[in-house]
């Protein structure tokens, strides 16, 4: 691959130049030295690690440079056009801002496609820099379909039923007296294992700690208010109202960071909510955080945490999907919302436009969409 781009500079990674002569001219020295040392680590992540970090597994070689080169016309924008000079702080909304800006020029569909991935790359390689998960759903999607698949495939409605039934069968195990000495003591050798401790001191916290609500919480709250990962780790209990069966997210906690939302749920997510809140009280790592939910570890959920509990629950449920992640989720309570009460009640339930644009489609009351979301189960 050949680009049209050189630097002054002798130092290349991957056969790629770090700062193109294009950046040099909106940046002073300082900036210039800053700015390699950002692209050196950006660029050596994807070739060493960027397709697949967990298996330390890197992209082709023209991958990198093409993604390299593209990312660099993206810090430019970012610069000249959103920032009043040079930053490496990249956010979703800068990203946003130019998928709107590339939507109307006159590119093909796959050029498009090939941007926006290399897009994500770059917030991928944030989450690896963070040791934090930076999420991105763009506003706007641009997909080609000859080159790739979409894998926000949704759910079924009856798919999405067994979910959460799945939800409340996965890691259960049967109640501590209903059981003979003999099936207690294999269940207690399970959850030595499961839980990284000794078998004799397995006792009945241990048991009441299997059959959690935690899980079932997480899921039916997703299902019905169709949350983004993102949105599962920045969860608090504050945003919980259970009288009213709502969630009540800020606008300085939201996503898209764009006003407040009231988001319907059905009484039985309410009732599940209301046993994870009281069990959540007994549990030590808990005591000083507000986060709705964590991870066994301590640590807010993000998308591998959530994609790998999505794929024990199908299992769990006997679904055989390819492309579901946890997104799918709430492209499926988009898509049945809007069947059932119509585009008004989808945007509000899933706070998936500007502020302008859900006040102008805000129509649907939140009891309206608590009865479609127990129609789809």
């Amino acid at each position: 691959m050949t680009n049209n781009h050189e630097d002054t500079e002798e130092e290349t990674v991957c056969g790629f130049k770090p700062v193109s002569q294009h950046a040099q001219k909106h940046l002073n020295p300082r900036q210039i030295e800053d700015y390699r040392s950002h692209r050196t680590q950006l660029i050596r992540w994807m070739d060493q690690v960027g397709k697949n970090p967990e298996q330390a597994e890197g992209y082709a070689t023209e991958t990198v440079q093409q993604r390299a080169y593209r990312l660099d016309k993206f810090y430019r924008y970012v610069w000249t056009e959103l920032e009043d000079g040079y930053t490496t702080r990249i956010t979703t909304d800068h990203a946003d801002e130019y998928m709107r800006h590339f939507a109307i020029q006159d590119h093909s569909l796959s050029y498009k496609t090939s941007v926006q991935k290399g897009v994500k790359t770059l917030f991928k390689f944030q989450s690896f820099q963070n040791q934090s998960e930076v999420e991105w759903e763009p506003d706007i999607q641009f997909n080609d379909d000859s080159a790739s698949h979409n894998p926000r495939d949704f759910l079924s409605d009856q798919e999405r039923r067994k979910i959460r039934e799945a939800s409340l069968e996965h890691g259960s195990v049967p109640h501590y007296t209903s059981v003979t000495p003999e099936e207690r003591d294999k269940w207690k050798a399970y959850l030595a294992q499961r839980f990284g401790k000794p078998k004799s001191e397995i006792g009945l916290e241990d048991w009441e700690r299997a059959n959690s609500f935690k899980f079932p919480s997480i899921v039916n709250t997703s299902l019905d208010a169709g949350l983004r990962p993102v949105e599962v780790g920045r969860a608090k209990v504050s945003w919980v109202d259970l009288e009213n069966h709502v969630l009540r997210i800020p606008k300085d906690e939201s996503s898209k960071n764009k006003g407040n939302w009231v988001v319907s749920l059905r009484q039985q997510t309410s009732r599940i909510l209301a046993k994870w809140l009281e069990e959540r009280q007994q549990r030590d790592k808990y005591g000083d955080s507000d986060h709705l939910w964590l991870t066994r570890h301590g640590n807010p959920y993000g998308s591998r945490s959530l994609n790998r509990l999505l794929d024990k629950l199908l299992e769990t449920a006997e679904i055989e999907r390819e492309n579901i992640t946890w997104y799918s989720i709430r492209h499926s309570t988009a898509t049945f919302m809007a069947r059932e009460e119509g585009l008004a009640a989808a945007q509000s339930q899933l706070r998936h436009k500007s502020i302008e644009t859900t006040m102008r489609y805000d129509q649907a009351p939140v009891e309206n969409r608590r009865d479609a979301l127990n129609r789809m189960g």
